[in-house]
């Protein structure tokens, strides 16, 4: 039984739903618009300042969905209102990130400096120390794709802890090698 499909959303003042024929859902809000078609089985009705998502049948495949299209659909409102943000660490001697008008440009230790562009409603900063980049959008799904793929360009390594890492992340480290006994 899910608990979380059940919950209904409450719609914040400033923040217009609607859901089309198609189960297109489209959220605008103070920071932006999110449009966002979901699955047919789902039924998804605006009722007294709240969402809810009901679902046809107690079959295993329809209760995740369920679950899953609450899920996004209350991503999608917080998005609008509140927004997202990751904050990316940076470590390493030399390592650095700048910001060149859309561009991200880091330092990683290669011969070459990596560049990546900001993809549409995704912005990055940079700190001035030049080791902390954070992300920030409407979308968590875009924000957290954005943020993984800076983050791969440079994992942390577990000897020394160099590289690009998430805040909240821990680098389990490991110990050397250790010089043999005679």
């Amino acid at each position: 039984m899910s608990r979380i499909g059940r919950k209904p959303i409450a719609i914040p003042s400033g923040v217009e739903v609607k859901v089309l024929d198609d189960n297109t859902v489209e959220v605008k809000g103070p920071k932006g618009t999110l449009v966002e078609k979901f699955d047919a089985r789902m039924a998804i009705k605006t009722e007294d300042g709240n969402i809810i998502v009901e679902r046809p049948s107690d079959d295993k495949e329809e209760r995740a969905l369920h679950g899953l299209t609450r899920a996004l659909v209350n991503n999608m409102v917080d998005g609008v209102t509140k927004g997202y943000e990751k904050t990316l660490l940076i470590q390493g001697v030399g390592y650095r990130a700048a910001k060149q008008g859309k561009k991200l440009v880091l330092s990683l230790g290669f011969s070459h400096p990596v560049e990546l562009e900001d993809p549409e409603g995704i912005t990055t900063e940079v700190s001035a120390e030049q080791t902390t980049v954070v992300v920030k959008g409407i979308s968590k799904q875009a924000v957290g794709e954005h943020a993984a793929k800076i983050r791969s360009k440079r994992k942390p390594e577990p000897y020394k802890g160099k590289g690009i890492r998430y805040a909240d992340e821990h680098v389990r480290r490991k110990e050397g090698k250790s010089a043999a006994k005679k």
